[in-house]
């Protein structure tokens, strides 16, 4: 089992889910507690439309894709705040539109795209110098705006209106939120794929929320639980031969039903 860490894209490849794991521990604490799971699943699809546009036009996909996602993430934003249309409802538009696009580009696309199928589930064994560099600057520029802004999103988070009286300005963290998320899911789409993507923001932090009394202990716990399942699940998808993305989310579906059992127990 020690050999494959002898390996230069096995190393690379842990590096990358211990990123992938914490970001999606981190925001989707937000978006579960928030009660917009369908969120990740929803922006993840939006950047399969980008994706396909910038493999249409010959251009590097995600550069098409982030500005892509990030202005649904922002249109979705001004919808919940400028219409009685409930969240889950906007998200499914723009969902079925990004998609219906994503189809279109690439029936247009006449040329043969030999790697469409690690955009759809992710080629994190083949991670580059460079997207190592770029999630980590992510994650870095995560840690510091917690540590400005935590209190506040907390708050916000947990009553909306009370926050309001109070004078934070939630729209703008709304926005700020929207966007960190959409930039989280662009870069994890690019290592564990559209389709598995929005199980990071989804299943670590359910499986933190049954086991956690406080938003401090459920995001802390979401963090351990969705690198620990990268890891682990990156090295059982090497020695068994498994594709490495879906290994990683049975073994969080495994995780969630240990916390459920446990949470029965008590």
């Amino acid at each position: 089992m020690l050999e494959i860490f002898q390996h230069h894209f096995v190393i690379k490849a842990i590096l990358a889910g211990v990123v992938v794991g914490f970001l999606g521990g981190f925001y989707g604490n937000f978006v579960v507690q928030r009660k917009m799971s369908f969120l990740g699943d929803g922006l993840a699809h939006v950047t399969f439309g980008g994706i396909a546009l910038g493999l249409l036009l010959q251009f590097e996909p995600f550069l098409v894709a982030l500005p892509f996602t990030l202005f649904v993430a922002i249109a979705l934003t001004y919808l919940k705040e400028r219409t009685t249309l409930e969240i889950d409802t906007t998200i499914g538009i723009f969902f079925a539109i990004s998609v219906a696009l994503g189809i279109l580009f690439i029936t247009l696309n006449k040329r043969y795209i030999s790697d469409a199928f690690s955009y759809l589930f992710g080629s994190i064994l083949l991670v580059s110098d460079k997207d190592l560099l770029i999630s980590y600057f992510f994650g870095l520029a995560t840690i510091l705006l917690a540590i400005i802004f935590w209190k506040r999103w907390t708050y916000a988070t947990f009553d909306y209106e009370l926050a309001m009286v109070d004078r934070i300005n939630v729209r703008f963290d709304d926005y700020l939120l929207s966007v960190l998320i959409a930039l989280s899911i662009v870069i994890s789409v690019k290592l564990v794929g559209i389709f598995l993507v929005a199980s990071f923001l989804v299943i670590p932090p359910a499986a933190a929320k049954l086991l956690s009394k406080t938003f401090a202990q459920m995001t802390i716990l979401s963090i351990i639980l969705g690198i620990i399942s990268s890891i682990l699940g990156i090295i059982i998808s090497i020695l068994w031969d498994l594709p490495t993305g879906s290994t990683i989310i049975l073994l969080q579906s495994i995780i969630f039903l240990f916390a459920f059992a446990v949470k029965q127990l008590r």
